[in-house]
């Protein structure tokens, strides 16, 4: 299907990836993008915002050495994909013979089938659970001022081809549906967000769970309404299931993907076979979830999607490479050669990013801990890969006074370091969750959807910035 929508056969394959390597490059790839978009926005009570844009291109890439060449076109035509591909090859031209390309059909996993894609839904049928969810959330609650409510979905399809002989079809769909709020009460307001997503179909799309989502953000935002200033200094944090992964993604995820260890700019860099986290902590990064924002099916260099174990029983023993970082370090690629689009080349990129859980029950850790945080959701943060250095501002969280949880918090700030944390992890939860399918990952001007994960995990000790 893909073959015509981007005028290509086999054939016309072989003959560009023949130009490509025609200066005697190591490898050459072709990437192709056929996607749709559509983004619905609803502020004031009124759908505010309607859009829909179709983008079509392809990439040629080529490797000689150290170098790579890359171009575009966006013209669907053989005369402009050879254009594209001998000026890649000249970019990273150091001289050698023409080597030619055969393609055949590549296998791929199904990590995401979907039978009934959203992007075909009927459009009033989208505008309708948009106002649902409006409805719903000023209905739960007289204090709720503002409402503001977004779906985007997307629908890809991707062709790829290499020098190695692989061709690869696939198809990408992609939903996101959140709810944002603002209550006020006594000229106090507060915001709370929810939502979720993921590589999913039509189905996903039910009244249940747009009612569910906006409930959810009220809930939070009220909570906050009431909420005490969380007590500045260092405390035991306990950080919850599933969303707190994001801190996870943030804090250890980036500094573990290999562009920034083979540029010895990661704090884990020189580290393999190093112990550099409590024995209890396994951290995975996953392309193989079925239905999650973050599975793929092949990544954008043609390598099977795959389960990486980054950090296993507190010992270092891989990054997230792409092709590049593999060949630096004498290695497979780990399947994480990921790009935002054909525009631009793949860098090492995470998918699902999670820990493997432990063997306590969550009420057991918090028992355990006469005064601490527990934090539950987040809304933000940043990290320092160089060093680990990180800050992250939680959107929900409690204080836990005499091993029970007390009263939720608001206005605090946890400060800490990656590697530090991972290493004063004291207790690990059997109670294993996947994030909602919200999060978008941004690195060197790209972004990708991914997914985090997380059981309940206690932090010895981390410095809380509050009243």
């Amino acid at each position: 299907m893909q073959l015509e929508r981007f005028s290509l056969t086999p054939a016309i394959i072989n003959r560009i990836l023949t130009v490509a390597m025609s200066r005697g490059a190591n490898f050459a790839d072709l990437y192709c993008e056929y996607s749709r978009y559509e983004g619905l926005g609803l502020e004031e009570g009124i759908l505010k915002s309607a859009s829909a844009s179709i983008e079509c291109g392809a990439g040629v890439r080529v490797v000689e050495g150290e170098k790579t060449g890359y171009a575009y076109t966006e013209v669907m035509e053989e005369s402009h994909f050879q254009r594209a591909a001998r000026t890649a090859a000249a970019i990273a031209h150091q001289g050698g013979d023409q080597k030619a390309v055969q393609v055949a059909p590549f296998g791929i996993g199904a990590f995401y089938p979907v039978p009934d894609p959203v992007i075909d839904e009927p459009m009033p049928r989208k505008i309708d659970l948009i106002y649902l969810a409006d409805k719903t959330a000023r209905a739960h609650h007289s204090d709720v001022k503002q409402v503001s409510v977004y779906l985007g979905t997307a629908h890809k399809l991707i062709l790829m081809a290499d020098s190695r002989g692989r061709l690869v079809q696939d198809i990408q769909p992609m939903i996101r549906f959140t709810v944002s709020v603002v209550v006020e009460r006594g000229g106090e307001r507060q915001t709370a967000m929810a939502g979720d997503g993921g590589r999913l179909g039509a189905s996903f799309l039910t009244r249940d769970r747009a009612i569910e989502l906006s409930k959810k953000a009220v809930d939070e935002a009220l909570l906050l309404l009431d909420a005490r200033p969380a007590p500045s200094g260092m405390w035991p944090v306990i950080l919850a299931p599933g969303d707190s992964g994001i801190l996870l993604h943030e804090a250890i995820g980036h500094p573990l993907e290999a562009d920034f260890n083979r540029k010895q700019s990661s704090a884990y860099a020189n580290r393999l076979g190093e112990k550099v986290a409590d024995a209890q902590c396994t951290i995975i990064d996953d392309g193989t979830i079925e239905g999650d924002r973050g599975a793929i099916n092949i990544d954008d260099e043609l390598n099977p999607s795959q389960k990486t174990t980054l950090i296993e029983q507190g010992r270092l023993v891989g990054y997230m490479c792409d092709e590049t970082s593999a060949r630096f370090f004498g290695v497979e690629s780990t399947g994480n050669g990921r790009r935002e689009s054909y525009r631009y080349q793949p860098i090492p990129r995470m998918r699902t990013t999670y820990m493997l859980p432990g063997d306590y029950d969550p009420q057991e850790i918090i028992a355990s801990t006469e005064k601490g945080l527990y934090c539950k959701t987040f809304k933000g943060g940043q990290v320092n890969i160089s060093n680990g250095n990180f800050t992250f501002v939680p959107s929900e969280a409690y204080w836990i006074e005499g091993g029970r949880v007390s009263h939720a918090v608001k206005n605090c700030t946890l400060i800490g370091n990656g590697p530090d944390a991972l290493s004063e992890v004291t207790m690990v939860g059997n109670d294993f969750a996947i994030s909602s399918g919200i999060w978008t990952c941004g690195k060197d001007g790209q972004s990708a959807p991914v997914g985090v994960g997380l059981p309940t995990i206690k932090i010895r000790e981390m410095t809380v910035g509050g009243a």
